[in-house]
């Protein structure tokens, strides 16, 4: 599978919490932007996708006119005719109806919007720019444009957030139409207004993991898989997209900042958004082609990140050959030895105990 990883670099205002690439303010560029991009795109003409994900940012800014303009260069000199799954980010204060019927018109499945609480202090003291009745409103509009597909961010361990406004954030968006809930733990970056001026009321670290695991069973409760580490689905309804890099997939990504895994290479996008606009074919800013031993140990990594799913280690035989996958083999035995990984048969799988603290598990795979 092959995944098109769209990048859109514009905000109203960033959030206080966010260390995504994106600029606030800046949407007189948004013109030579898409100019821009389609112009990245071109170099990749014929290239064929299995799903597309527009991100950012905040996507639902472009308005109804220039996603259109967007999506018909794109299908123009890319292969976007039989995707399996197109989705696209939306924020409640963005998302006009207007704009989702043209997302809906242009071949976009899933949509995938920024609610991150339902309690209006919270999403107040985040940087938020939407209330708690305009993310329920987006939802009731996106379903009733014809979106089957409704993903939900959330946020555990906001500022002030309690396990009472976060079972209310719960029980809304799973007696919604939303099929889908991706759930974040806040981690305070380098850069972000947070980091820069600390809010009070934030969670220690045992607060945040009571926190999630109240969240994860409160959704298995109410019908959604823990199919990955951060991500809920009701049954069928996972990301493909998504799916396609914790399986190890191929992936281009357009636009600044966008990262790529195509053709045995790895390589990232400046996250720069003039220069991108005056060299988008002079914008790689990093470049490296894994060995078979780092590619294999970063697969096997993202494919314990499946809940579920899990790593079949006779998959990976097939694909890296049994010598390669040898050292590897030794690693998850040692790890099974110690109860930081569940063996059946040949598939290994995280237990319950280790999801919030799988950086031990995946350090000791990679290094």
């Amino acid at each position: 599978m092959q995944g098109l990883y769209v990048h859109i670099p514009f905000c109203v205002r960033k959030c206080y919490y966010c260390d995504f690439y994106s600029e606030g303010g800046k949407l007189h560029l948004l013109d030579d932007y898409l100019k821009a991009l389609l112009t990245e795109a071109e170099q990749y003409r014929g290239l064929t996708f299995d799903t597309l994900y527009i991100g950012g940012g905040t996507p639902s800014i472009l308005g109804a006119a220039a996603l259109e303009q967007m999506m018909r260069g794109l299908s123009g000199c890319l292969g976007l005719s039989d995707l399996e799954e197109a989705t696209i980010e939306a924020n409640p204060d963005t998302a006009s109806s207007e704009f989702l019927r043209a997302a809906a018109a242009s071949g976009i499945s899933r949509l995938s919007i920024g609610v991150q609480s339902l309690n209006d202090d919270e999403l107040t003291r985040s940087g938020r720019l939407h209330n708690a009745t305009q993310a329920l409103k987006a939802i009731d509009m996106a379903s009733g444009c014809g979106f089957d597909d409704i993903s939900a961010d959330i946020i555990v361990g906001l500022p002030g957030q309690t396990t009472k406004s976060l079972e209310n954030t719960l029980c809304s968006l799973s007696h919604s139409a939303v099929t889908h809930i991706s759930a974040y733990c806040l981690s305070i970056e380098q850069g972000t207004e947070f980091a820069r001026h600390p809010p009070s009321g934030l969670t220690t670290d045992e607060e945040q993991a009571e926190l999630f695991e109240l969240a994860a069973r409160y959704l298995k409760e109410n019908g959604f898989v823990h199919y990955e580490i951060s991500n809920f689905a009701l049954p069928g309804r996972e990301c493909r997209h998504n799916l396609n890099y914790w399986r190890g997939g191929e992936y281009l990504g357009l636009g600044p900042g966008a990262a790529s895994h195509l053709r045995g290479r790895r390589f990232k996008n400046a996250p720069d958004l003039q220069k991108y606009i005056v060299g988008p074919l002079a914008d790689e800013c990093e470049s490296e082609t894994l060995d078979v031993e780092s590619k294999l140990a970063e697969e096997a990594m993202l494919r314990l990140r499946l809940l579920e799913e899990g790593l079949d280690i006779a998959e990976l035989e097939e694909r890296y050959g049994r010598n390669n996958v040898g050292r590897l083999l030794a690693r998850l035995t040692k790890l099974t030895d110690a109860g930081m990984l569940v063996r059946e048969g040949k598939r290994y799988r995280l237990p319950p105990a280790m999801v919030m603290v799988s950086n031990r598990v995946f350090t000791e795979i990679i290094n």
